[in-house]
């Protein structure tokens, strides 16, 4: 069983019992005395310190933490996401094939149908002595032409007020069909990039300023 009385309560009890053996020892010899009172005191102070300082060593071993326990303290291990295995699809890329799927060159034909208004002005190929206006006037009055056909005017109507071609006029400016070949160069590069129902810009030709009109 476990003393609960403190060291310096155990001194105290020694020194009550050494006063005692003194006191008690003046009646006899001295050997009696040591051999028969001292020694067994002695003996009993000195156990109990070691029990006592044994106690006070348990007490303390008890409440100080383990060394191995407090060093097995566990630290999370940190784990960093995983890249991408792969990178994402540009969108520019997809974007840019589908581009090209749907704005493939359109072919050129060998043959279109037309028709157009010719302003004529002083001076220009085969103009007739009647015209007057300057090339200036009749680049102004094609304009007008191509102006009022994009805006919905009907170009036969066009051709009937503007064009001085006598030689298509009663045609209503119609060319019929025809190759690249058979026209001068400019009116050709002009007529042959016009998707089918287009009207063209002023196009310049030795005979005048031409508005031409895709049909086929």
């Amino acid at each position: 069983m476990h003393d609960s009385r403190s060291a310096p309560d155990l001194w105290y009890n020694v020194c009550l019992m050494n006063r005692a053996a003194a006191r008690f020892s003046s009646r006899l010899s001295s050997r009696q005395v040591f051999h028969g009172l001292l020694r067994p005191s002695l003996v009993i102070a000195v156990a109990t310190l070691c029990a006592a300082g044994c106690n006070d060593k348990s007490s303390s071993t008890s409440t100080a933490p383990s060394a191995s326990a407090a060093s097995s303290v566990t630290v999370p291990a940190v784990t960093e996401p995983a890249s991408s295995a792969s990178a994402p699809t540009t969108p520019s890329a997809t974007a840019s094939a589908a581009d090209t799927t749907n704005h493939a060159p359109t072919p050129v034909p060998d043959a279109i149908a037309a028709q157009h208004v010719l302003v004529i002005y002083k001076g220009a190929k085969n103009a007739p002595a009647t015209v007057t206006r300057s090339k200036a006037d009749a680049k102004k009055r094609a304009e007008e032409v191509v102006s009022k056909a994009r805006n919905g005017a009907d170009f036969t109507q066009l051709v009937a007020e503007y064009s001085d071609d006598a030689s298509t006029k009663d045609r209503l400016g119609n060319l019929g069909k025809f190759t690249r070949d058979k026209m001068v160069k400019p009116f050709s590069d002009a007529a042959f990039t016009l998707n089918v129902g287009e009207v063209s810009g002023v196009v310049e030709t030795p005979f005048g300023f031409h508005v031409i009109k895709r049909n086929q």
